[in-house]
């Protein structure tokens, strides 16, 4: 039996992967499915349109979209389906990847995408995995146990600083 993805990565060009390879990694952290591919939604719009139209038959419950410069990826995404898209801005040489976060948090009423932070694809990994733990109980406390982790080096990094400021 094949397994099926349960997060859905495309991206408008192989060169985003460097950026992207924090959400994948943070999805294998997880032990989250995944499956990830190159389309662009100028270059290959039909493309485009049947991977968003055919995610959720691939068993695809998220999908995050990287793009850079113009970046339409996310919203085209959207228009074809009724699964959640995250928008993942990628810092182009342009704008400093503005250019890219404002097309992405632009898009018209009825066709939401959540946004991330430009090139913060470890969050939109977190937020895939976040929306994938609202039905599946180990996801949630897997969740739990990372934020529990996250406060704990917090903590650890002030105790460090407090024997720093002691010593002054």
């Amino acid at each position: 039996m094949i397994k099926l993805a349960k997060v859905a990565i495309v991206m408008g060009s192989n060169s985003d992967l460097p950026v992207v390879k924090g959400a994948i990694d943070k999805l294998k952290e997880f032990g989250v499915e995944f499956e990830a591919r190159v389309i662009s939604a100028h270059r290959t719009p039909q493309a485009a349109e049947e991977f968003a139209k055919g995610a959720e038959d691939r068993g695809v419950s998220v999908i995050i979209a990287a793009a850079g410069k113009a970046a339409h990826l996310g919203g085209v995404i959207a228009a074809y389906t009724t699964l959640p898209v995250i928008a993942l801005p990628i810092k182009s040489s342009l704008m400093d990847g503005l250019d890219s976060l404002l097309s992405m948090v632009q898009m018209p009423s009825g066709i939401p995408v959540a946004t991330v932070a430009v090139n913060g694809a470890e969050n939109a990994g977190i937020l895939a995995v976040q929306m994938l733990a609202l039905s599946d109980k180990s996801l949630s406390d897997k969740l739990k146990k990372f934020k529990e982790d996250m406060a704990a080096a917090v903590a650890e990094k002030d105790k460090k600083l407090q024997a720093e400021l002691a010593e002054m």
